[in-house]
């Protein structure tokens, strides 16, 4: 099935056994620092760390030689500089990764229609039905890795099995620079050694309930009753990892992607605890919010704000709308209400708004009373400034000012979109 190294990493041979598998997933290694080495070929074998290096800047990426010293993605920059100091630090290009995601992505395509991209860097393929044109699903995952570093000159892991959540599970053991291949028959002994937290939606918090009741591989979940997962972490949980832990994941390569939640966040420069700017940076954020949600013809049926605080205690509030929206206006005031409910025991480090639960627009029946409309032609007035003279140009008076945040990335950043 695979060979270790020493390091945790397993691999598989040239002639691995690959019956009964059709599921791929492949994952960009090291992607942000991957592409910033072919911008700047100095770079090759340095510890690189992808962020911004003025005020309160975090990490977006690490290089696996910046990795080495503890460096980890949302860690604060003032951190990783301690633990690697000298790492290269590289501003984010945003363009650039998306530029290299759609190359990589069009090769997936190449190979098999079925792909389900996860985020900019990674991506299901059911590659079931591309047997007779290019091989084994095994051949497939060599041929397409040589195809991407050959085309691209990055570097990705691949894990091939029978169902999406172990071919995951194998692409994360392959890393860096891997393919592990788990053949059907294979899939309970290759599970039944993995630490419980290595399952699909099995956090920290869920891994922390299982250890605290003996339950420490996915070995120990098959032999726990169904009655004691549920008490430990809640029947809808309980009843995931029952199945993923004997290999059964039913789930589809899905072509079509529908998202299922919007959110900007920011991080400031320096803590804050005056009211009246958190209020304002809310405000701004909703503003970002509504902005992609009517970009993308969505709206939310719920909004929740997200909270760090100066320890780096972090708490989250939502709130269900009485209709779904993409009123700025309407999420704003949503994140206002819930804020005024937190617990203000110290300065705020983070903000974040969310919309969640969304819907296509215009899919809910129309309210007697729409109480919103002014506010939708106005928000519409703007958003057609700014598809012609473009960000910025018009904006709310009481936002104008220097920005107090540290200009991060979008939340959970995608390929981009083909036409």
């Amino acid at each position: 099935m695979g060979r270790g190294d020493g390091s945790g990493r397993l691999t598989s041979p040239d002639d691995a056994d690959d019956s009964g598998t059709g599921i791929l997933h492949v994952d960009m290694d090291a992607f942000y620092a991957s592409v910033a080495v072919l911008d700047d070929p100095s770079l090759r074998g340095r510890p690189i760390i992808i962020g911004g290096l003025q005020g309160r800047g975090v990490v977006s990426s690490a290089s696996y030689e910046a990795r080495r010293f503890g460096v980890r993605s949302a860690m604060p920059m003032a951190q990783a500089m301690r633990l690697c100091p000298t790492a290269v630090v590289v501003q984010p290009e945003f363009h650039r990764f998306l530029e290299e995601s759609a190359k990589v992505m069009a090769i997936f395509r190449d190979f098999t229609p079925l792909v389900e991209p996860l985020s900019i860097d990674e991506a299901f393929l059911d590659v079931r039905g591309a047997r007779r044109l290019w091989g084994s699903p095994g051949v497939i995952a060599r041929t397409l890795r040589a195809r991407v570093l050959d085309t691209t000159g990055l570097v990705c892991s691949v894990g091939v099995a029978a169902t999406k959540h172990v071919a995951k599970m194998a692409s994360t053991l392959s890393k860096p620079d891997g393919l592990l291949i788990v053949p059907e028959h294979d899939t309970a002994r290759f599970l039944a050694a993995r630490p419980v937290g290595a399952l699909w939606g099995v956090g920290p918090k869920a891994a922390e309930s299982l250890q605290g009741r003996g339950i420490h591989t996915v070995a120990d979940i098959v032999e726990t009753p169904r009655s004691v997962l549920d008490r430990a972490l809640g029947p809808a949980m309980g009843d995931r990892i029952w199945h993923l832990a004997r290999g059964l994941d039913a789930r589809e390569v899905q072509t079509e992607h529908v998202e299922k939640s919007v959110g900007h966040e920011e991080t400031f420069h320096t803590d804050i605890d005056d009211t009246a700017i958190l209020r304002s940076e809310f405000r701004r954020l909703a503003d970002q919010v509504g902005a992609r949600l009517r970009k993308h013809e969505w709206e939310a049926h719920t909004i929740s704000i997200k909270v760090r605080y100066a320890d780096f205690t972090t708490i989250s509030r939502s709130q269900t709308l009485s209709e779904p929206t993409a009123v700025s206006q309407r999420i704003g005031d949503a994140a206002h209400e819930l804020f005024a409910l937190v617990d203000r025991r110290q300065a705020v480090r983070l903000i974040g708004v969310r919309a969640e639960k969304l819907q296509a627009a215009g899919g809910a029946a129309l309210a007697l009373w729409d109480d919103d409309a002014e506010w939708r032609r106005v928000e519409g007035a703007l958003d057609g400034a700014t598809a012609r003279f473009g960000k910025g140009v018009i904006t709310r008076a009481n936002l104008i000012g220097k920005r107090r945040g540290g200009g991060t990335l979008p939340s959970s950043p995608r390929p981009p979109r083909r036409d």
